[in-house]
């Protein structure tokens, strides 16, 4: 786990800046055959030793850190600025999607020919799959010739020339230090981070604590469904719903993807021992609820940044790498005992603390107005260096 957080974080930035200047279409499909390649190995690097599997891991991190840059860059290129929530909600599913499919199969691959047979089968499938995205992919939708005029017409409406162009330039200084920029930033860590931490313990907790058997646990960690249907359809809605102005609708669901998880993680650990189902319904609604961030800060920062929402994008993957440290650091620090719901109530509660407040910050900072920084582009960025050069002078 700690190889594949640190290929992922140290990748992040590297495929943000190949997607800005070649593309997604080979870069997505070069970081799709190292993770296939990745993956093949790993039973013959298990064999070689622990250095040798971190090191495939490592790459599997890497490739997989191309993924939310690859998300940004489609919806910059590819969707409509009235679908955009709709787009996010289907793009920023792909883990639990592949989770449905990969963990029954890995199981009867298990069962029927080994456990290296799992890594082979998902090798060749994911090779399949980034041949086919290279055969139907195209950085501009104007060149697709599946894409009608009237088609690209509807993508294009609204955006700016220097949006619809996307050169390769960035003004990063400019993105980085801009305040709801940062908020976004502050709402992903948060929302990624308590939704990261369930995944990663809510079986623990419904083992150690709730007492539910094995079996029990395995299927309750099954029913992640639940968030897939409820993150698409907070999309739709949040494109097909006419409430004006657009900041409120964005400050609706970022609150219910934030707000309403805080309020059940404050309560989760006062739930008393022989209401355990109670405890479950609370922590499955929580997964659920974070499915409307689509229509929140992930539709704010892909509004505000405009032609660059993909570099706002990528780096909510760095953050949510992040968050692969800061969920075993809270255990360390609060959960000793494993089975002392009072210890696992200070974990809730600070997540709960860390929600609210940056919810509140988006409530106050929130807005779907394009920022400054999308009026500078590569030629504006040029003569103001002129400029200043001329005023040295």
């Amino acid at each position: 786990m700690w190889a594949v957080a640190a290929g992922s974080i140290i990748g992040a930035f590297p495929f943000n800046w190949l997607y800005t200047h070649f593309g997604a279409r080979y870069v997505f499909l070069i970081a799709g055959m190292t993770s296939a390649i990745a993956t093949f190995v790993i039973p013959t690097a298990a064999e070689l030793g622990l250095w040798v599997f971190a090191i495939a891991r490592f790459f599997q991190g890497l490739a997989f850190s191309a993924n939310f840059a690859g998300i940004g860059i489609i919806c910059s290129r590819w969707a409509p600025l009235k679908q955009t929530g709709l787009f996010l909600a289907v793009l920023t599913s792909f883990t639990p999607i592949s989770s449905l499919f990969t963990n029954p199969i890995s199981g009867i691959l298990c069962e029927t020919l080994g456990w290296p047979s799992v890594y082979y089968f998902h090798a060749g499938a994911s090779a399949l799959l980034f041949t086919l995205w290279y055969m139907c992919y195209l950085d501009k939708p104007e060149d697709h010739n599946m894409v009608s005029k009237k088609e690209v017409q509807k993508i294009h409406a609204d955006k700016s020339i220097a949006h619809i162009e996307m050169d390769s330039f960035i003004p990063y200084w400019e993105i980085i230090k801009n305040p709801v920029i940062l908020t976004v930033w502050f709402n992903a860590l948060a929302n990624i981070g308590t939704s990261s931490f369930l995944l990663m313990y809510s079986p623990t907790y419904f083992n150690k604590v709730l007492n539910f058997g094995i079996a029990q646990t395995g299927f309750l960690g099954s029913t992640i469904f639940l968030n897939i249907a409820f993150k698409w359809t907070s999309g739709y809605l949040s494109d097909a719903w006419k409430l004006k102005p657009e900041r409120l609708k964005m400050i609706g669901f970022n609150s219910f993807a934030l707000l309403v998880p805080a309020c059940l993680y404050f309560s989760l650990g006062f739930v008393p021992n022989e209401y355990p189902w109670v405890a479950v319904v609370m922590t499955l609604s929580i997964q659920i609820c974070t499915g409307a961030n689509c229509g929140g800060y992930y539709k704010c920062g892909t509004l505000v940044a405009r032609q660059y929402s993909h570099f706002v994008v990528a780096n909510i993957q760095f953050f949510k790498c992040i968050t692969l440290f800061t969920g075993p650091a809270l255990m360390s620090i609060f959960v000793q005992n494993e089975e002392s719901k009072d210890q696992w109530r200070h974990v809730f509660i600070v997540n709960g603390i860390l929600l609210v407040t940056a919810n509140a910050l988006f409530c106050f900072m929130a807005t779907d107005k394009p920022a400054e920084f999308t009026k500078i582009v590569r030629k504006t960025d040029e003569e103001k260096k002129l400029y200043c050069a001329i005023e040295d002078i």
